[in-house]
Order: structure tokens, then sequence, then C-alpha cells
């Protein structure tokens, strides 16, 4: 059984995941906690400093995440709650603090 392209996209950004530092994760987790509340201000003003020119080229992470962002934007609903479901076997700390964070914020 071949698996989607969506499957593939998604086991790619689960292997990045597992070789991140705990700084990319907490960085990774920001961008999460934007998809899922997009009105937050903080996260807003973490997107606009992320836009500033940089001298340098973006770091193998950067160009991750913007991968990710560029499938996830794709991604039916349910196939995001598989990514989430997935990330959660993997990490089950991980989606823990992201549920805390997101519920939050949604205060």
């Amino acid at each position: 059984m071949s698996l989607s392209n969506v499957e593939k996209e998604q086991q790619c950004t689960l292997h990045w995941f597992q070789s991140w530092s705990p700084m990319q994760k907490a960085d990774f987790m920001k961008d999460l906690l934007e998809k899922a509340s997009p009105c937050n201000v903080d996260t807003l003003f973490d997107a606009m400093h992320s836009l500033n020119v940089r001298d340098r080229p973006p770091s193998i992470f950067q160009c991750q995440v913007k991968l990710f962002t560029q499938w996830f934007e794709e991604w039916s609903t349910k196939d995001r709650n598989e990514f989430m479901n997935q990330l959660q076997q993997i990490d089950p700390v991980f989606i823990q603090t992201f549920n805390e964070e997101l519920a939050r914020l949604s205060k």
C-alpha cells in the first residue's frame, strides 16, 4: 500500500520533529499555536519579527518549518487532526503543553 502525499508530508515532518532541539520544538509549538489561534497578539508579534530581512540564509530548521506551513495549509481538518494524533504518540508532553497553552490563549 503506497502512502498519499499528505501521509508522506506528515511522516517527513514527524521525522524532523524527532531531531529538533528543545528550543526548536518550542518555536514549532509557537507556530502550531499561531495556526490554532491566529488572533493571538503575542504570536502575531512573533510572526512579524520573523519577517525581518536577514543577512544570512535561513537555517535548515526555518526551511523545514516553512515547508511544513505550506503543507499544513493544504491539509484537510482530518489530516491536521491525524498529524496531531501522531505527534501525540511521539511526544505526549509536547501535545499536553500545546493543549494547555491553547486553552490559556482561548480564555
